[in-house]
């Protein structure tokens, strides 16, 4: 999706942005006498876009800019006299590309798809895509030849006439360092306790728009953002927002499970504003992998969470009934605001052994889990990634396609002589570094924003829903703000998530401050799988794309759906199934668009 674009007529730059986008405020468009800037997204806060995108404008406009880029969810484009800027923020939500040949850049958009019409594809970007889910938003190559991406956190100069000048890449600039860690006091609160309080406060109120929806599910997560936002609005009395608080409703199934809590949760959210609207949508005959030839074919990039898309899709659609100009949702907080397993492994690397054999004992007992297993998982693993995931398909596989299959390994339908010629073993060690790195208990906060937020489907369908998602868990006041917090202060064995139930302690109904265990999504994806399998099936050995054969063995593949069918293999291996399908979906449709095609299936 095309939100913005630049062009060059000659040498003279053409900035221009989508219409209907602006007109909904999701595209901001300010001059002053220095130049222009086109921001997609916002800066600063949601309801003040035009306000944070004229600081930006004039913050880079002066010598010895900013180090370090604003909060925000955005991607933007400044042209001034001289030069020439492109940027992101490091959270990375909005895409940004550019298409460069000689280091002179040609064109500049929001759409990879766009940029790359009629170009060769890389193939390289299709090896790193297929080691794992966090790998489109943190790598800078795109599916096609000379189209690059504007990382998160990056700032790319240009001259005016379009040749590169350089690039500050994201580590350097890292989105919250200079926000400050708010002070602890307080009777009711621990320090760790209000500091986290008051930076989820700060996130919540810089995404607050005109009409604010949020996700609800009866989860601490979801209900904690929901209650911050309702609070903040019981506070505005002399312009008060409104509050759509949105939730899927099942009437069968395991899921019905999840409706005692969602109710608790409305009745505590609308104690603060009574006139709070519920939007229960309801979504029993929504199945995972419904419409995946257009939710996995219609994306700009492979979109690996398409299979999800059709219950999104549905809340997405009440939202955007309502007027919503955001949707602020619960995601993240797994990551984000639980204590940090990964601090095991630096107590091992810094030869505290026996504290850490005491806290790993701990954490299994707390987890249900096995010592060996929290060791495994929080010590060796990050230690040698790939070996360990090597070790653990030759114990577990078997015979299946899918046994044993983690994050890095390639799977077994992904030829071997393409992995080789373009670079898949690199590929997987540059994401086993980016998810472990060389301190993996820092690195799990970098890798979260992309586990915990991989939505494509916001970005693609915000034209005809007017918002973005957003996810105040993930915003980088509250990320660095757990990453000031030592262990000690964030672990209680069995406790999940134990600084966040007390920082909300007097808001959570005791209900869901007291649950540890919600009831997952499984049943969606085992209903589409039995309802879509043979039709997947059916489409990767009906695909045409020369690509898709080249790259997979589609029998290995179609054997692999149909172990998933039964039940064979877990969360990783799967994810990795379903990111290979959604690779074949958008590879037939970008390469079949001039014909008239029969989806799937059709969605409710």
């Amino acid at each position: 999706m095309e939100a913005l674009r630049l062009d060059w007529a000659g040498s003279t730059p053409q900035l221009s942005a989508a219409g209907a986008m602006a007109g909904q405020g999701l595209v901001t468009t300010v001059s002053s006498h220095d130049g222009t800037a086109v921001v997609a997204g916002w800066v600063g806060s949601v309801r003040h876009r035009v306000a944070g995108a004229r600081q930006l404008l004039e913050t880079f406009g002066r010598p010895g800019a900013a180090s370090r880029l604003p909060t925000g969810d955005y991607a933007a484009v400044l042209v001034y006299r001289d030069r020439i800027l492109l940027m992101r923020d490091e959270q990375a939500r909005i895409p940004l590309f550019f298409r460069e040949s000689g280091g002179r850049v040609s064109a500049v958009s929001t759409s990879a798809r766009h940029l790359g019409a009629g170009a060769e594809p890389e193939r390289r970007y299709f090896c790193r895509y297929l080691t794992g889910n966090t790998a489109q938003p943190h790598s800078e190559l795109t599916p096609f030849t000379g189209v690059h991406r504007v990382l998160g956190g990056e700032v790319v100069e240009l001259s005016v006439t379009g040749q590169m000048r350089g690039q500050v890449p994201r580590h350097v600039r890292h989105a919250g360092g200079d926000l400050p860690v708010p002070a602890a006091d307080g009777p009711h609160l621990t320090g760790a306790a209000k500091e986290l309080r008051l930076a989820l406060e700060n996130a919540v109120e810089r995404r607050m728009g005109r009409t604010t929806a949020c996700h609800v599910s009866g989860g601490t997560d979801s209900t904690s953002v929901a209650l911050l936002a309702a609070r903040l609005l019981a506070a505005e009395q002399d312009r008060p927002g409104d509050l759509v608080l949105l939730a899927g409703r099942f009437g069968r199934g395991e899921l019905v499970g999840e409706q005692p809590y969602l109710d608790g949760a409305m009745e505590a959210i609308r104690g603060h504003v009574p006139a709070a609207r519920p939007m229960m949508v309801d979504v029993d005959e929504v199945a995972d992998f419904d419409d995946f030839w257009h939710h996995a074919g219609d994306a700009d990039e492979p979109h690996a969470h398409a299979f999800r898309a059709p219950f999104w899709g549905r809340l997405h659609a009440a939202a955007a009934e309502l007027g919503c100009d955001t949707l602020l949702t619960g995601c993240g907080a797994d990551p984000v605001a639980d204590a940090n397993p990964l601090h095991l492994h630096r107590l091992a690397r810094t030869g505290q052994l026996r504290q850490m054999t005491k806290l790993a004992r701990a954490w299994a007992t707390g987890g249900e889990r096995g010592l060996r297993d929290v060791v495994s998982a929080c010590v060796v693993q990050p230690t040698l990634p790939l070996t360990a995931e090597r070790v653990n398909t030759l114990i577990r596989r078997r015979g299946t396609v899918l046994g044993g299959l983690g994050s890095f390994a390639r799977p077994r339908w992904l030829r071997s002589d393409f992995a080789r010629a373009h670079g898949y073993r690199e590929a997987a060690l540059a994401e086993s570094r980016f998810v472990f790195g060389r301190r993996p208990e820092q690195s799990l906060y970098d890798a979260a924003n992309y586990f915990a937020a991989p939505d494509p489907l916001s970005w693609r369908r915000a034209r005809q829903d007017g918002f973005f998602l957003s996810h105040p868990f993930l915003d980088p006041e509250v990320v660095a703000t757990m990453r000031s917090l030592p262990a000690e202060a964030t672990f209680r064995p069995g406790r999940p998530k134990a600084v966040l139930r007390e920082a909300m302690a007097d808001l959570l109904p005791p209900r869901i401050l007291g649950r540890t265990v919600k009831i997952p999504f499984d049943e969606l994806y085992a209903r589409g799988l039995r309802k879509h399998g043979d039709e997947l099936i059916d489409l990767c050995r009906s695909a045409r794309h020369p690509l898709i054969a080249e790259m997979f063995d589609v029998e290995t593949l179609c054997r692999a759906v149909r172990e998933a069918q039964l039940g064979i293999g877990d969360s990783y291996s799967w994810d990795r199934m379903n990111s290979s399908l959604a690779l074949v979906v958008w590879l037939e449709r970008s390469g079949q668009r001039s014909r008239t095609l029969v989806p799937v299936t059709s969605g409710p």
